[in-house]
């Protein structure tokens, strides 16, 4: 009895299993989903997809949205985007949202704008509704010195021709930049700057910055401006400075030449004095020489001794008359 309950009991088991695994391979419930949109899509068609390694549910999510919008997309295309790394769905709402915007667009593009790693949706939405993008505080100088510090705004719009290959914010803003510098430091003052800040936008508008770029500039707005530092002022004082610190060590050269002239004339007097010295020591030993071979006489040598003292008086005499009173006092 046991036995004859088993073996159906295993035909039931198989059955259940074998259509657990069917329709986990196969996707039923969304080729209803698609029948019901009226997308005429094969079993075989999604069957292929399982063995392709693609994701159903990606290919036919934005296939029944496309269809519904009115836009005919074939189910290759999408399926190939899809193996090419892109995102499908996507391109699909740009699509779709391009359409409403009565924008001309074609799956061409906005998969290869996917591809190039925009955000095609973005790139739509934005233009219709443009964006603002803030340049930071830009810093720029008149040619009076005064630093002005400035701040824009610039209103662009997506250029879905030119999305792909084209520059981004970045060079946006750095153009943007580049022409404010530019502008300012043309100016003969910062008050005729600060009088007129729409000349500044006038002037980098006219510039056609968005050249390359994937946006088009629709305005640039002065946010704010503000006076900064007197660079002029700055730069004559630190030259002032470096003139100071240029004179004070020539002037130190100087010194130290002369006091090195003068330590030079000082050695040079020491032994001049030296010399003196020695040629006064030579003396006696002279006359005691001439003595003995009798070139010198003793009477010359007593009228020699004379003058020498009478010299010696005379100098006693010639000195300030302060001596002798400072001695008596002491």
């Amino acid at each position: 009895m046991f036995e004859e309950l088993l073996l159906p009991l295993i035909i039931i088991a198989v059955i259940v299993v074998l259509l657990a695994l069917f329709f986990s391979f196969v996707p039923v419930t969304l080729w209803i989903s698609a029948m019901a949109a009226n997308v005429h899509i094969g079993i075989g068609t999604l069957i292929g997809m399982r063995l392709r390694r693609v994701t159903p549910s990606k290919i036919v999510v934005p296939l029944i949205k496309a269809t519904k919008a009115g836009i005919d997309l074939p189910i290759n295309k999408l399926e190939a985007h899809y193996l090419a790394g892109g995102n499908v769905d996507r391109v699909v709402n740009a699509l779709i949202a391009a359409q409403r915007a009565d924008i001309p667009l074609e799956f061409e593009r906005a998969a290869a704008i996917d591809l190039a790693g925009r955000n095609v949706l973005e790139a739509v939405q934005m233009s219709v509704n443009p964006k603002v993008i803030e340049t930071p505080v830009i810093a720029a100088i008149a040619k009076d010195g005064i630093e002005l510090r400035a701040k824009a705004r610039v209103t662009v719009r997506a250029n879905i021709d030119r999305l792909v290959g084209g520059a981004g914010e970045q060079t946006i803003i750095a153009r943007v930049g580049e022409g404010i510098v530019t502008t300012v430091g043309s100016s003969l003052s910062h008050k005729e700057v600060l009088e007129n800040p729409d000349s500044i936008s006038k002037t980098v508008l006219n510039k056609g910055l968005d050249a390359g770029t994937a946006f088009e500039i629709l305005s640039i707005d002065i946010a704010d401006i503000d006076v900064g530092r007197n660079v002029g002022a700055q730069l004559q004082t630190d030259q002032a400075e470096a003139d100071k610190r240029i004179a004070q060590a020539k002037a130190e050269e100087r010194r130290a030449m002369a006091v090195a002239r003068e330590q030079e004339m000082k050695a040079a007097v020491q032994e001049m004095r030296a010399k003196v010295v020695e040629a006064e020591a030579e003396v006696p030993r002279a006359m005691a020489e001439a003595l003995r071979d009798g070139k010198l006489g003793v009477m010359d040598y007593y009228n020699m001794q004379n003058i020498n003292a009478d010299t010696q008086m005379r100098e006693s005499i010639a000195r300030p008359a302060t001596a002798p009173t400072q001695q008596i006092q002491e």
